[in-house]
């Protein structure tokens, strides 16, 4: 009996340490598994509400935003393109804050008619950034950040330019007719560089507004309209297009008018992508192009990084870096074919 006892207990006790064995190995196992999920980095959610696909200068801008925001760099990014439509990013916007990203980013279409649906993002607990286009808001709590290039002071270096290079010509006092081919109505880079060359005419007297109507950033429409304005406006020394792609549609309407562009009309343009540098340097289709740098997906990443590692923005307005260039350097554009090699977009 007392055999059967210790055999017993012997059994029982090699059991228990079998027990306890295997408890300490699934323990161990499970120590060393648990920091591994524990550890895995959480991927930032960003909502990007885009204008749309209407230019090169765009299409580079989206380019930059998906490049930047990839789960290789911690994020996962949800891309919306808006087709040039605000409902359609108000309803983007929506649709972010119902999958309750991390932060939102927009470029709004045109400046005004948030107000209802940012206060729905901030009852959210939801940043948002702007990036490019600005908003004209009330409150502007309502938004974290703008990122973007200063569309007034774009303006403004045009105007600087064309006012070095018809000295340089010897054409400073002659009456200088101008066609400007704005942008979308409404929207902070047709604003502001529509008021750049507003307040170059008033500053010139010299300088007469012969045409101005909105090309819509496209370069269907920009042709469209400037083939319109040939036909009614027998003088025209300077298109200034208020983006590239405008700029591409008035070269080809020129063109077809008998006209050589860059020669019988000057032409401004802004942006500055890689094709319009192309034109300066190989084509002499356009003599000036000023900067308006797309890439905005780094500054916002750098933006979101700051705020995820608790620190705060020095400013809401966050510009971006940017130049004027031509063929020859002249007034304050840098030689265009010395950053070509450079270019990104």
């Amino acid at each position: 009996m007392k055999k059967l006892t210790k055999v017993a207990v012997a059994a029982a006790a090699a059991l228990c340490a079998a027990f306890a064995m295997g408890c300490k190995e699934k323990k161990a196992e499970t120590e060393t598994q648990a920091p591994s999920a524990s550890t895995e980095k959480k991927l930032i959610t960003v909502g990007y509400a885009q204008v749309g696909a209407e230019s090169d200068w765009r299409l580079a801008n989206t380019e930059s935003f998906k490049s930047t925001f990839t789960e290789a760099n911690g994020y996962k990014l949800i891309f919306d393109d808006a087709q040039q439509k605000q409902e359609n990013q108000i309803k983007a916007i929506r649709n972010f804050i119902q999958q309750d990203v991390d932060y939102i980013v927009v470029a709004p279409v045109v400046e005004t008619g948030w107000e209802t649906v940012l206060q729905e993002a901030k009852k959210a607990g939801i940043p948002v950034i702007l990036s490019d286009r600005q908003m004209k808001v009330s409150d502007d709590s309502l938004y974290l950040a703008w990122v973007g290039g200063n569309f007034l002071k774009e303006g403004q270096d045009g105007v600087k330019w064309l006012e070095a290079y018809l000295k340089s010509i010897g054409r400073e006092n002659d009456t200088i007719n101008i066609v400007d081919l704005q942008g979308t109505i409404g929207a902070s880079a047709q604003i502001g560089r529509t008021q750049g060359l507003e307040e170059g005419l008033q500053t010139h007297p010299n300088w007469k507004l012969v045409a101005q109507q909105t090309g819509e950033f496209t370069q269907a429409k920009g042709q469209e309209v400037m083939e319109s304005i040939l036909k009614s406006t027998p003088q025209i020394d300077v298109v200034y297009a208020e983006n590239d792609n405008m700029a591409w549609g008035a070269i080809d309407a020129i063109k077809a008018a008998g006209k050589v562009p860059g020669k019988d009309i000057i032409i401004i343009t802004f942006d500055a992508v890689k094709e319009s540098f192309n034109r300066m340097i190989n084509g002499d289709e356009i003599n000036c192009a000023v900067e308006c740098n797309p890439l905005h997906g780094p500054r916002v990443a750098e933006i979101i990084q700051k705020l995820e590692n608790g620190g705060t923005l020095d400013s809401k307005i966050q510009y971006v870096t940017e130049l004027v260039f031509d063929k020859n350097g002249v007034g304050n554009a840098l030689k265009a074919a010395d950053e070509l090699p450079n270019r990104k977009y």
